[in-house]
């Protein structure tokens, strides 16, 4: 395996995570490629330009470039994204048969599928599709996707050569939902960068932070203000807490219209339950600086309706951070209930604050529970897979791609 396409058609791996369409896929992206660029594949994303400025080619580092792809209007929504997708592809199609040597595409998102899709036809090479969210999952918690996302999610699975999920939770939606063979999915957990997110001093978190000065317990929610992360639960929690002392952090930004309501819907809940004055709005922030955040935080609160991994509780883990949980999809692989944090079913705010209640009021099993997540992290490193997709690309190659069904 010497060389691949990346598509990440509606957002770059070179903005931060958490504002706007930005977050965990983000992350996913840059480390992903940077591990394989380091392993000697040479990787080229292609993503949507979003800003006259930008150059045409950033080289991130040696093997990782990225490519900006005009594909209409600058401030175009993210709804109207469908529309543009054959002028991604045609443009994306113009370097890859300049440079004339890609081994493989590796299409992240329904709408890089769509892109992935035509590509492996023109070209006759490999695709692996990795979705990161699922219509019909969403769908079976509250979130309706369009019609047109679900019929082109089917095409694109049932036309690649292979489809990675997280956790075991997603290979069985993959296979529940949408009727992909078994054969055709292969288990590849994201990873964590080691170096950044691990265990700290939590009083020097905090006073870098400068948080919870009298010594009040932390809680923390990171992540994008959209309905389907739940920051209304994390919000009713901290108003049903036995500590009434204890403050929310909430890191991250609004995402789209819909997220601006959210973020209206969010403050006005918290003045309605007088609790305003215990929560610290803190706008996205750089990728790395979170683990400050983690450190600082005596629980992470991650109450999503769905979630097919769930990077920040990896990340809230590896820094030794006890994390609360929904229990769904991939959180229910990375929280071991009872020893590195707790799964919440259900979505009532009592029963997150009864479990929360439960972390602060002994710090000694908290600290436990700390260590032991993370030691659970450290299972889980972007060098293993990167590993994992190398030996996938490779195969593919010595194999007959896969027909449209």
């Amino acid at each position: 395996m010497r060389t691949l396409a990346v598509l990440s058609l509606h957002t770059s791996p070179l903005v931060q995570p958490g504002a706007g369409d930005s977050g965990g896929m983000n992350v996913y992206v840059r480390e992903l490629v940077s591990s394989l660029a380091q392993a000697g594949v040479r990787s080229t994303v292609y993503t949507r330009r979003w800003n006259d400025g930008l150059p045409d080619i950033v080289d991130v580092e040696p093997g990782f470039r990225v490519v900006h792809v005009p594909a209409g209007p600058i401030d175009l929504a993210k709804e109207r994204l469908p529309e543009v997708v054959d002028e991604f592809t045609t443009g994306v199609l113009a370097d890859l048969r300049a440079v004339d040597n890609v081994d493989a595409i590796h299409a992240n998102y329904w709408l890089s599928g769509i892109a992935g899709h035509s590509l492996k036809h023109e070209l006759d090479i490999p695709l692996v599709s990795t979705f990161h969210t699922l219509a019909r999952v969403k769908a079976e918690t509250g979130d309706a996707e369009p019609q047109r996302r679900i019929e082109a999610e089917l095409r694109v699975m049932h036309c690649s050569d292979a489809i990675t999920a997280s956790c075991p939770a997603e290979a069985q939606q993959l296979r529940r939902l949408y009727g992909v063979p078994s054969e055709r999915i292969q288990l590849v957990p994201p990873g964590v960068i080691h170096a950044f997110f691990s265990e700290g001093d939590r009083s020097g978190a905090q006073r870098a932070l400068g948080l919870s000065a009298d010594g009040r317990p932390v809680l923390l929610f990171v992540g994008r203000i959209q309905p389907l992360k739940g920051v209304d639960v994390a919000i009713g929690a901290l108003s049903e807490l036995e500590n009434r002392d204890a403050e929310l952090v909430i890191v991250g930004g609004p995402s789209g219209p819909e997220g601006d309501a959210e973020a209206t819907k969010a403050r006005t809940l918290a003045a309605e339950l007088g609790i305003q004055g215990r929560i610290r709005w803190v706008p996205p922030q750089p990728h790395y600086r979170l683990a400050t955040y983690y450190r600082a935080a005596d629980v992470c609160v991650v109450p999503s309706r769905s979630e097919s991994f769930g990077l920040v509780a990896l990340e809230a883990a590896a820094c030794g951070t006890p994390v609360v949980a929904a229990a769904v999809g991939g959180l229910r692989t990375l929280v071991e209930h009872g020893r590195t944090g707790f799964l919440v079913e259900g979505r009532e705010p009592e029963a997150f604050a009864a479990c929360i209640d439960r972390v602060l009021r002994d710090r000694t099993a908290a600290r436990a529970m700390g260590e032991a997540a993370a030691a659970h992290a450290r299972g889980f490193t972007w060098s293993t897979t990167a590993a994992r997709l190398r030996r996938l690309y490779a195969d593919l190659t010595t194999r007959s791609l896969v027909d449209c069904a």
